[in-house]
């Protein structure tokens, strides 16, 4: 088994509870927006981390991660991008990498809007986290935990990290 925290669209800022909720997760997954490589830094010291830029990375993040990361853990294929759209309203690009790819699982950042929904046309599960930092429209700052186990994603948690800085 294994448990993972998944957030997206940090924008250069970790809130500190994001530590506390994933203590006991195995690898946290970034799907973007992360703003600032000291944040793969910072992430990457205290788990295993996997990690995608979005389109407000600069260069030196984008050095650091890619922009699309398909694997595969415990038998479950994962897809995860920053851009990808939702159910029905895809990308091209992303669109066309699914059907290559078939995952079980996708996943993305970018809308800042928390979204866990069982795709029947694509076939797989899409997630997006949210988003959890301090910039963008969002009101309330989240983060999804779950585990991988069996072949299955199980033991899914919303965490509400309370509401984003007003900047």
């Amino acid at each position: 088994m294994t448990k993972v925290g998944l957030l997206s669209d940090t924008h250069g800022f970790v809130d500190p509870a994001v530590y506390k909720h994933f203590k006991d997760c195995d690898e946290i997954w970034h799907a973007g927006d992360i703003g600032h490589v000291q944040v793969i830094d910072d992430l990457s010291k205290f788990k295993t981390l996997r990690a995608v830029y979005g389109n407000i990375d600069g260069h030196v993040v984008r050095s650091a991660v890619p922009e699309d990361l398909v694997f595969e853990i415990d038998g479950i294929k994962i897809f995860m991008t920053h851009i990808g759209g939702s159910p029905g309203r895809y990308n091209l690009r992303v669109k066309s990498l699914m059907q290559r790819y078939k995952p079980n699982i996708f996943i993305c950042g970018h809308s800042h809007i928390l979204k866990v929904m069982y795709d029947k046309q694509m076939n797989h599960l899409h997630i997006n986290p949210g988003a959890a930092g301090n910039h963008g429209f969002h009101h309330v700052k989240t983060l999804i935990r779950f585990d991988l186990h069996q072949g299955k994603p199980a033991n899914m948690e919303v965490i509400e990290l309370g509401k984003r800085a007003q900047l």
